[in-house]
């Protein structure tokens, strides 16, 4: 068990560090400077990355998401003031409609106007790599952190991720397609006889998971899973692990 503390304690620190580094990193992952890239005939680094996303989420699922993501770890630390479970019922596809909106739409009309991509400049929207640099970049900044502000706040857990993230989408588009393909993929893998309802695992679960019902049902897939690995360090039993097979 102390192990598996350890690798929780390590899990906050890469994530909660990776909010830390926003500042200079926020460019790669911001949509609009994406798209204004693309509708220059430019693939920028945040394309780079939207396409490395997809690509490892075929055998990583959204490891990123739990692991990395400079918006989660923010939220985590929002855990603080809201540490309520959500609840997202049918607001939970308002993110595949945002990922329309906000993504793809704007940037296959980016890339149509331009002529298609011409070059690919991988520190694009930033001063000589660094995001905050850039003249009025700062207004973007404080927009994101504005997002999963709100989101955290009067969502609950991870409320930005559930809601409104369209990222996310990328990662778990990646992901069905890698289970179309049954490829070896980082996966959850349940032992049902070995679990005794403790619920610590639905307790722990940074996404409000009900995982102790996955376990029950024997089905341990769920599209919103971050791989954290927050269930599998927090059953007494180790009726939760990691699995590459099966």
């Amino acid at each position: 068990m102390k192990n598996f503390i350890n690798r929780q304690k390590l899990r906050k620190a890469l994530i909660i560090f990776s909010f830390l580094l926003l500042p200079a990193t926020f460019a790669y992952i911001s949509c609009p400077i994406i798209i204004e890239a693309a509708s220059k005939g430019i693939a920028s680094g945040g394309l780079i990355i939207f396409i490395l996303f997809f690509l490892s989420s075929l055998f990583l699922g959204r490891l990123w998401c739990g692991w990395l993501c400079p918006g989660g770890g923010l939220q985590e630390i929002y855990f603080q003031i809201n540490n309520k479970p959500v609840k997202p019922g049918r607001l939970k596809w308002l993110k595949y409609l945002l990922f329309l909106v906000i993504i793809l739409v704007p940037l296959i009309s980016a890339i149509n106007s331009a002529g298609g991509i011409e070059a690919i400049e991988p520190f694009y929207g930033t001063e000589n790599g660094i995001a905050i640099a850039r003249a009025g970049s700062h207004i973007i900044f404080f927009v994101q952190i504005a997002f999963f502000t709100v989101f955290a706040w009067l969502g609950g857990k991870r409320g930005f991720c559930h809601y409104f993230c369209p990222i996310a989408v990328i990662m778990i588009l990646g992901r069905k397609m890698g289970n179309i393909f049954a490829w070896p993929a980082l996966h959850l893998s349940e032992e049902k006889d070995r679990c005794t309802d403790c619920r610590r695992c639905s307790e722990s679960c940074p996404m409000s998971l009900d995982v102790n019902d996955m376990v029950r049902q024997e089905k341990m897939e769920n599209s919103e899973c971050i791989l954290c690995g927050c269930c599998v360090d927090h059953c007494p039993e180790s009726a939760i692990r990691y699995a590459w097979f099966g």
